[in-house]
């Protein structure tokens, strides 16, 4: 008997672990997905500033056309 309850309070334990893991995974990939937007928009901005820089180079005759 005292086994089986040993074995029980290793189990709740373990159950206690793994529901904390997904709590903290949920989190993690809730910050994720924002940082994934950021990344996006951010990248976007480059994107229209290189474009920006480029057209300007080129009225400036800095590149060829």
């Amino acid at each position: 008997m005292a086994t089986d309850n040993l074995v029980l309070e290793h189990l709740r334990a373990i159950r206690s672990t793994v529901e904390r893991l997904s709590e903290d995974m949920q989190e993690v990939k809730g910050r994720l997905g924002i940082l994934e937007q950021q990344y996006a928009i951010i990248s976007n901005r480059f994107d229209r500033l290189d474009d920006r820089v480029l057209r300007i180079e080129k009225r400036l005759d800095l590149v060829e056309a």
